[in-house]
Protein backbone atom coordinates (compact mmCIF):
# COMPACT_ATOMS: atom_id res chain seq x y z
CA UNK A 1 0.00 0.00 0.00
CA UNK A 2 1.47 3.36 -0.96
CA UNK A 3 2.27 5.71 1.92
CA UNK A 4 0.48 8.93 2.35
CA UNK A 5 2.77 12.17 1.70
CA UNK A 6 2.67 13.75 5.15
CA UNK A 7 4.83 16.74 3.92
CA UNK A 8 1.40 19.22 2.08
CA UNK A 9 1.56 22.71 1.53
CA UNK A 10 -1.19 25.60 2.12
CA UNK A 11 -1.49 28.18 -0.47
CA UNK A 12 -1.99 31.12 1.65
CA UNK A 13 -2.98 34.32 0.62
CA UNK A 14 -0.45 36.53 3.10
CA UNK A 15 2.27 34.33 3.39
CA UNK A 16 2.28 32.48 0.26
CA UNK A 17 2.76 28.61 0.59
CA UNK A 18 2.70 27.07 4.27
CA UNK A 19 4.39 23.35 4.52
CA UNK A 20 3.98 21.35 6.81
CA UNK A 21 7.36 20.82 8.67
CA UNK A 22 6.75 17.18 9.89
CA UNK A 23 4.07 14.22 10.79
CA UNK A 24 3.00 15.28 13.72
CA UNK A 25 2.15 18.08 12.41
CA UNK A 26 0.31 17.30 9.60
CA UNK A 27 -1.39 14.89 11.92
CA UNK A 28 -2.15 17.32 13.94
CA UNK A 29 -4.20 19.37 10.96
CA UNK A 30 -5.66 16.31 9.32
CA UNK A 31 -7.35 15.38 13.16
CA UNK A 32 -10.60 16.51 13.39
CA UNK A 33 -10.45 18.60 16.24
CA UNK A 34 -8.23 20.48 13.94
CA UNK A 35 -10.39 20.61 10.84
CA UNK A 36 -13.26 21.71 13.19
CA UNK A 37 -11.39 25.20 12.90
CA UNK A 38 -12.68 25.43 9.08
CA UNK A 39 -16.19 26.39 10.39
CA UNK A 40 -15.22 28.78 13.08
CA UNK A 41 -15.28 32.56 11.91
CA UNK A 42 -12.42 34.85 12.90
CA UNK A 43 -13.90 37.50 13.42
CA UNK A 44 -17.42 36.97 14.40
CA UNK A 45 -20.13 38.47 12.92
CA UNK A 46 -17.86 40.92 11.45
CA UNK A 47 -18.85 40.07 8.20
CA UNK A 48 -21.92 42.29 8.68
CA UNK A 49 -19.63 45.17 8.53
CA UNK A 50 -16.45 43.61 6.46
CA UNK A 51 -18.23 41.47 3.81
CA UNK A 52 -14.66 39.92 3.15
CA UNK A 53 -14.40 39.25 6.57
CA UNK A 54 -15.65 35.55 6.67
CA UNK A 55 -11.86 34.16 7.20
CA UNK A 56 -11.53 31.29 9.46
CA UNK A 57 -9.74 30.02 12.53
CA UNK A 58 -8.19 27.34 10.25
CA UNK A 59 -6.49 29.89 8.05
CA UNK A 60 -5.06 32.08 11.25
CA UNK A 61 -3.58 29.16 12.97
CA UNK A 62 -1.47 28.05 9.74
CA UNK A 63 -0.50 31.65 9.40
CA UNK A 64 0.62 31.87 13.19
CA UNK A 65 2.80 28.37 12.50
CA UNK A 66 4.35 30.21 9.56
CA UNK A 67 5.31 33.06 11.31
CA UNK A 68 6.94 30.84 14.63
CA UNK A 69 8.58 28.86 11.44
CA UNK A 70 10.20 32.16 10.69
CA UNK A 71 10.90 33.17 14.41
CA UNK A 72 13.07 29.83 15.02
CA UNK A 73 14.84 30.41 11.75
CA UNK A 74 15.44 34.10 12.56
CA UNK A 75 16.85 32.62 16.37
CA UNK A 76 18.58 30.37 15.58
CA UNK A 77 20.75 32.50 12.96
CA UNK A 78 21.29 34.69 15.90
CA UNK A 79 23.07 31.39 17.81
CA UNK A 80 19.73 31.56 20.17
CA UNK A 81 20.20 27.45 20.76
CA UNK A 82 17.00 26.03 19.99
CA UNK A 83 16.37 21.83 19.91
CA UNK A 84 14.57 20.16 17.47
CA UNK A 85 11.79 18.73 20.25
CA UNK A 86 11.57 22.24 21.02
CA UNK A 87 11.00 23.47 17.63
CA UNK A 88 8.34 21.26 17.33
CA UNK A 89 7.05 22.44 20.80
CA UNK A 90 6.54 25.57 19.60
CA UNK A 91 4.83 25.09 16.18
CA UNK A 92 2.57 22.47 18.10
CA UNK A 93 1.66 25.18 20.50
CA UNK A 94 1.05 27.96 18.27
CA UNK A 95 -1.08 25.86 15.53
CA UNK A 96 -3.45 24.58 18.53
CA UNK A 97 -3.12 27.80 20.73
CA UNK A 98 -7.14 28.71 19.53
CA UNK A 99 -8.34 25.00 19.00
CA UNK A 100 -10.74 25.58 22.12
CA UNK A 101 -12.68 28.43 20.15
CA UNK A 102 -16.21 28.05 19.92
CA UNK A 103 -18.73 28.97 17.31
CA UNK A 104 -18.47 32.74 15.97
CA UNK A 105 -15.00 33.06 18.05
CA UNK A 106 -14.93 35.82 20.63
CA UNK A 107 -18.78 36.50 20.07
CA UNK A 108 -20.17 33.55 22.36
CA UNK A 109 -17.02 32.61 24.72
CA UNK A 110 -18.12 31.94 28.02
CA UNK A 111 -21.32 31.42 26.96
CA UNK A 112 -21.28 28.07 24.95
CA UNK A 113 -19.29 26.19 27.63
CA UNK A 114 -20.39 28.09 30.92
CA UNK A 115 -16.71 30.13 32.52
CA UNK A 116 -14.42 28.61 30.42
CA UNK A 117 -12.47 30.60 28.01
CA UNK A 118 -11.38 29.51 24.77
CA UNK A 119 -7.33 29.18 26.42
CA UNK A 120 -8.59 26.77 29.03
CA UNK A 121 -10.56 24.92 26.51
CA UNK A 122 -7.65 24.83 23.88
CA UNK A 123 -5.26 23.40 26.89
CA UNK A 124 -8.21 20.31 27.49
CA UNK A 125 -8.13 19.64 23.70
CA UNK A 126 -4.16 19.68 23.84
CA UNK A 127 -3.86 17.22 26.74
CA UNK A 128 -7.00 15.14 24.79
CA UNK A 129 -4.24 14.79 21.41
CA UNK A 130 -1.63 14.44 23.81
CA UNK A 131 -3.11 11.50 25.18
CA UNK A 132 -4.20 10.25 21.37
CA UNK A 133 -0.73 11.04 20.02
CA UNK A 134 1.67 9.13 22.73
CA UNK A 135 2.58 12.40 24.66
CA UNK A 136 4.81 13.91 21.65
CA UNK A 137 2.76 17.58 23.01
CA UNK A 138 4.31 17.72 26.25
CA UNK A 139 7.06 20.27 25.55
CA UNK A 140 3.74 22.07 23.48
CA UNK A 141 1.60 22.07 26.46
CA UNK A 142 4.51 22.75 28.86
CA UNK A 143 5.10 25.70 26.39
CA UNK A 144 1.53 27.11 26.13
CA UNK A 145 1.15 27.17 29.66
CA UNK A 146 3.97 29.28 30.74
CA UNK A 147 5.87 26.63 32.19
CA UNK A 148 9.01 25.57 30.43
CA UNK A 149 12.11 26.57 31.10
CA UNK A 150 12.89 29.08 28.84
CA UNK A 151 10.49 32.01 29.27
CA UNK A 152 10.97 32.90 25.56
CA UNK A 153 8.89 30.27 23.95
CA UNK A 154 5.85 31.50 25.80
CA UNK A 155 6.75 35.04 24.98
CA UNK A 156 6.82 33.56 21.29
CA UNK A 157 3.00 31.84 21.67
CA UNK A 158 1.18 34.82 24.08
CA UNK A 159 2.83 37.70 25.08
CA UNK A 160 2.09 41.55 23.99
CA UNK A 161 4.50 40.55 20.49
CA UNK A 162 3.62 36.80 19.71
CA UNK A 163 3.15 35.00 16.51
CA UNK A 164 -0.89 34.98 17.09
CA UNK A 165 -1.24 39.05 17.38
CA UNK A 166 1.20 39.21 14.50
CA UNK A 167 -0.95 36.85 12.07
CA UNK A 168 -4.37 38.23 12.98
CA UNK A 169 -3.34 41.77 12.31
CA UNK A 170 -2.60 41.21 9.01
CA UNK A 171 -4.76 38.91 8.17
CA UNK A 172 -7.98 40.27 9.81
CA UNK A 173 -7.09 44.03 7.82
CA UNK A 174 -6.39 41.87 5.10
CA UNK A 175 -9.81 40.08 4.98
CA UNK A 176 -11.84 43.11 6.21
CA UNK A 177 -10.07 45.49 3.97
CA UNK A 178 -8.84 47.82 6.46
CA UNK A 179 -5.43 49.07 5.93
CA UNK A 180 -4.38 50.37 8.76
CA UNK A 181 -3.81 46.97 10.27
CA UNK A 182 -1.20 45.94 7.76
CA UNK A 183 2.13 45.44 10.15
CA UNK A 184 5.14 44.47 8.58
CA UNK A 185 5.13 40.87 10.25
CA UNK A 186 8.55 39.83 8.72
CA UNK A 187 10.70 43.18 9.92
CA UNK A 188 9.52 42.56 13.49
CA UNK A 189 10.14 39.35 13.12
CA UNK A 190 13.67 39.55 12.02
CA UNK A 191 14.16 42.30 14.85
CA UNK A 192 13.72 39.53 17.78
CA UNK A 193 16.39 38.35 20.13
CA UNK A 194 16.56 36.32 23.29
CA UNK A 195 18.67 37.80 26.19
CA UNK A 196 18.59 36.08 29.87
CA UNK A 197 16.16 33.80 28.19
CA UNK A 198 13.45 36.16 27.55
CA UNK A 199 12.71 37.56 24.06
CA UNK A 200 13.17 41.40 23.33
CA UNK A 201 13.45 43.44 19.87
CA UNK A 202 16.50 45.41 18.84
CA UNK A 203 16.57 48.67 19.17
CA UNK A 204 16.93 49.38 15.17
CA UNK A 205 13.30 47.65 15.25
CA UNK A 206 11.57 49.65 17.48
CA UNK A 207 9.41 51.84 14.79
CA UNK A 208 8.01 48.63 13.61
CA UNK A 209 6.72 48.06 17.06
CA UNK A 210 5.50 51.82 17.12
CA UNK A 211 3.20 50.63 13.95
CA UNK A 212 2.45 47.59 15.18
CA UNK A 213 1.34 48.83 18.68
CA UNK A 214 -0.95 51.80 16.70
CA UNK A 215 -2.17 49.29 14.38
CA UNK A 216 -3.82 47.20 17.18
CA UNK A 217 -5.20 50.10 18.33
CA UNK A 218 -6.67 51.15 15.12
CA UNK A 219 -8.08 47.42 14.48
CA UNK A 220 -10.24 47.06 17.27
CA UNK A 221 -11.71 50.74 17.19
CA UNK A 222 -12.10 49.96 13.50
CA UNK A 223 -12.76 46.09 13.37
CA UNK A 224 -13.25 44.19 16.89
CA UNK A 225 -15.19 46.70 18.15
CA UNK A 226 -17.02 48.06 15.71
CA UNK A 227 -19.96 49.44 15.95
CA UNK A 228 -22.29 47.42 13.58
CA UNK A 229 -20.49 44.32 14.65
CA UNK A 230 -20.87 44.85 18.39
CA UNK A 231 -24.20 45.27 18.55
CA UNK A 232 -24.91 42.30 16.09
CA UNK A 233 -22.61 40.05 18.50
CA UNK A 234 -24.75 41.63 21.09
CA UNK A 235 -28.09 40.40 19.34
CA UNK A 236 -26.18 37.19 19.17
CA UNK A 237 -25.75 36.63 22.62
CA UNK A 238 -29.06 37.74 24.12
CA UNK A 239 -30.55 35.07 20.69
CA UNK A 240 -28.80 31.82 23.09
CA UNK A 241 -29.42 33.81 26.38
CA UNK A 242 -33.33 33.83 25.27
CA UNK A 243 -32.93 30.10 23.95
CA UNK A 244 -31.55 29.40 26.90
CA UNK A 245 -34.26 30.49 29.15
CA UNK A 246 -37.29 29.22 27.27
CA UNK A 247 -35.52 25.62 27.20
CA UNK A 248 -35.57 25.97 31.26
CA UNK A 249 -39.02 26.86 31.55
CA UNK A 250 -40.20 23.61 29.39
CA UNK A 251 -40.87 25.06 26.35
CA UNK A 252 -39.91 23.10 23.06
CA UNK A 253 -36.66 24.51 20.68
CA UNK A 254 -36.27 23.10 17.50
CA UNK A 255 -32.30 22.68 16.76
CA UNK A 256 -29.98 19.74 16.58
CA UNK A 257 -29.53 17.87 19.74
CA UNK A 258 -25.92 19.10 19.70
CA UNK A 259 -26.87 22.54 20.23
CA UNK A 260 -29.67 21.93 22.64
CA UNK A 261 -27.64 19.75 24.58
CA UNK A 262 -25.10 23.23 25.40
CA UNK A 263 -27.75 25.22 25.83
CA UNK A 264 -29.24 22.99 28.45
CA UNK A 265 -25.85 23.47 30.13
CA UNK A 266 -26.16 26.34 32.39
CA UNK A 267 -24.40 25.82 35.35
CA UNK A 268 -20.31 25.08 35.60
CA UNK A 269 -19.62 21.69 33.34
CA UNK A 270 -16.73 19.30 33.97
CA UNK A 271 -14.49 18.70 31.08
CA UNK A 272 -13.66 15.39 30.16
CA UNK A 273 -13.05 13.10 27.01
CA UNK A 274 -16.96 12.48 26.20
CA UNK A 275 -17.39 16.55 26.48
CA UNK A 276 -14.82 17.62 24.51
CA UNK A 277 -15.79 15.10 21.93
CA UNK A 278 -19.21 16.25 21.63
CA UNK A 279 -17.97 20.23 21.56
CA UNK A 280 -15.22 19.82 18.62
CA UNK A 281 -18.88 18.86 16.61
CA UNK A 282 -20.27 22.59 17.59
CA UNK A 283 -19.35 25.27 14.82
CA UNK A 284 -21.10 28.24 13.16
CA UNK A 285 -23.03 25.92 11.07
CA UNK A 286 -25.15 24.87 13.98
CA UNK A 287 -25.88 28.35 15.87
CA UNK A 288 -26.74 29.48 12.22
CA UNK A 289 -29.23 26.76 11.09
CA UNK A 290 -31.06 26.97 14.93
CA UNK A 291 -31.23 30.72 14.24
CA UNK A 292 -33.15 30.06 11.07
CA UNK A 293 -34.89 27.94 12.48
CA UNK A 294 -36.17 29.89 15.46
CA UNK A 295 -37.13 32.76 13.41
CA UNK A 296 -40.31 31.28 13.17
CA UNK A 297 -40.99 30.44 16.86
CA UNK A 298 -43.35 32.13 18.06
CA UNK A 299 -42.26 33.41 21.12
CA UNK A 300 -41.83 37.28 19.80
CA UNK A 301 -38.64 37.63 22.12
CA UNK A 302 -36.76 34.87 20.01
CA UNK A 303 -37.73 35.34 16.44
CA UNK A 304 -37.99 39.12 16.39
CA UNK A 305 -34.07 38.69 17.36
CA UNK A 306 -33.80 36.05 15.21
CA UNK A 307 -34.80 37.97 12.11
CA UNK A 308 -32.95 40.93 12.98
CA UNK A 309 -29.72 39.09 12.60
CA UNK A 310 -30.50 37.45 9.59
CA UNK A 311 -31.97 40.51 7.58
CA UNK A 312 -29.40 42.55 9.08
CA UNK A 313 -31.72 45.01 10.75
CA UNK A 314 -30.28 45.66 13.76
CA UNK A 315 -31.00 47.84 16.65
CA UNK A 316 -29.51 51.38 16.79
CA UNK A 317 -26.10 51.32 18.60
CA UNK A 318 -25.09 54.85 20.04
CA UNK A 319 -21.28 55.22 22.07
CA UNK A 320 -20.95 57.95 24.40
CA UNK A 321 -17.91 59.07 26.26
CA UNK A 322 -19.87 58.87 29.65
CA UNK A 323 -22.30 56.49 31.37
CA UNK A 324 -25.58 56.19 29.68
CA UNK A 325 -28.14 58.45 31.66
CA UNK A 326 -30.45 56.14 33.75
CA UNK A 327 -33.65 57.98 32.65
CA UNK A 328 -32.98 57.37 28.93
CA UNK A 329 -32.78 53.87 29.37
CA UNK A 330 -35.96 53.76 31.40
CA UNK A 331 -37.87 56.09 29.21
CA UNK A 332 -36.84 53.91 26.14
CA UNK A 333 -37.78 50.78 28.02
CA UNK A 334 -40.96 51.92 28.70
CA UNK A 335 -41.46 53.09 25.16
CA UNK A 336 -40.77 49.48 23.90
CA UNK A 337 -42.80 47.62 26.64
CA UNK A 338 -45.43 50.07 25.34
CA UNK A 339 -45.29 49.87 21.52
CA UNK A 340 -45.02 45.86 21.36
CA UNK A 341 -46.93 44.58 24.54
CA UNK A 342 -44.07 43.80 26.37
CA UNK A 343 -43.01 42.60 29.89
CA UNK A 344 -39.84 44.59 31.52
CA UNK A 345 -37.29 41.40 31.46
CA UNK A 346 -38.55 40.84 27.40
CA UNK A 347 -37.97 44.36 26.72
CA UNK A 348 -34.46 44.03 28.11
CA UNK A 349 -33.51 42.08 25.57
CA UNK A 350 -33.74 45.04 23.03
CA UNK A 351 -33.01 47.59 25.03
CA UNK A 352 -29.75 47.67 26.94
CA UNK A 353 -25.95 49.27 27.76
CA UNK A 354 -22.71 48.68 28.40
CA UNK A 355 -18.60 49.60 28.19
CA UNK A 356 -15.99 48.39 25.71
CA UNK A 357 -12.12 48.89 26.30
CA UNK A 358 -9.02 50.00 24.01
CA UNK A 359 -5.60 49.19 25.77
CA UNK A 360 -3.49 48.85 22.69
CA UNK A 361 -0.50 47.96 25.55
CA UNK A 362 0.05 46.93 29.16
CA UNK A 363 3.45 47.73 30.91
CA UNK A 364 2.54 45.63 33.44
CA UNK A 365 1.84 42.62 31.40
CA UNK A 366 4.62 41.09 29.78
CA UNK A 367 6.00 44.07 28.40
CA UNK A 368 8.20 44.34 25.15
CA UNK A 369 11.67 44.42 25.84
CA UNK A 370 13.77 46.41 23.46
CA UNK A 371 17.68 45.61 23.38
CA UNK A 372 19.79 48.54 23.28
CA UNK A 373 23.31 48.67 21.03
CA UNK A 374 24.99 48.75 24.39
CA UNK A 375 23.25 45.60 26.06
CA UNK A 376 21.14 47.32 28.06
CA UNK A 377 17.27 45.82 28.13
CA UNK A 378 14.37 48.93 28.54
CA UNK A 379 10.87 48.90 28.43
CA UNK A 380 9.74 50.03 24.73
CA UNK A 381 7.35 52.87 26.48
CA UNK A 382 10.99 54.20 27.68
CA UNK A 383 12.49 54.23 24.80
CA UNK A 384 9.86 55.08 22.05
CA UNK A 385 9.91 59.39 21.34
CA UNK A 386 6.52 59.13 20.43
CA UNK A 387 3.99 60.51 22.55
CA UNK A 388 1.24 58.60 21.06
CA UNK A 389 2.46 55.17 22.04
CA UNK A 390 2.49 56.18 25.75
CA UNK A 391 -1.23 57.08 25.00
CA UNK A 392 -1.65 53.70 23.56
CA UNK A 393 -0.67 52.17 26.78
CA UNK A 394 -3.84 54.27 28.71
CA UNK A 395 -7.36 52.28 28.65
CA UNK A 396 -10.13 54.21 26.46
CA UNK A 397 -13.54 53.15 27.78
CA UNK A 398 -16.60 53.81 25.57
CA UNK A 399 -20.29 53.30 26.80
CA UNK A 400 -22.74 52.05 24.14
CA UNK A 401 -26.53 51.16 24.74
CA UNK A 402 -28.63 49.71 22.15
CA UNK A 403 -32.84 49.91 21.47
CA UNK A 404 -34.79 49.39 18.55
CA UNK A 405 -35.36 51.58 15.49
CA UNK A 406 -38.78 52.96 14.24
CA UNK A 407 -40.02 49.27 15.04
CA UNK A 408 -39.29 46.24 16.12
Amino acid sequence: MAQTNKLKVFNDPIYGFIGTPNELIFNLIAHPYFQRLRRISQMGMSFLVYPGAHHTRFHHALGSMHLMTRAIQILRWKNVEISQEEETGLLCAILLHDIGHGPFSHALEGFVVNGWSHEKLSLEFMMELNREFDGQLETAISIFKGEYPRPFMNQLVSSQLDMDRLDYLKRDSFYAGVTEGNINSERLISMLNVVDGNLVVEEKGIYAVEKFLMARRFMYWQAYLHKTGLVAEQLLIRIMQRARQLLSKGEKLEGSALILFFLNQSEQVSIDSTFLKKFALLDDVDILGAIKAWQFHEDFVLSKMCQMLLDRKLLNIKFKKKPIDANKIEEKMAQVESNYNLDTDQASYFVFHGKVQNKAYDENKQPISILKKNGKVTDVLKESDQLSLKALSATVTKFYWCYPKEAV
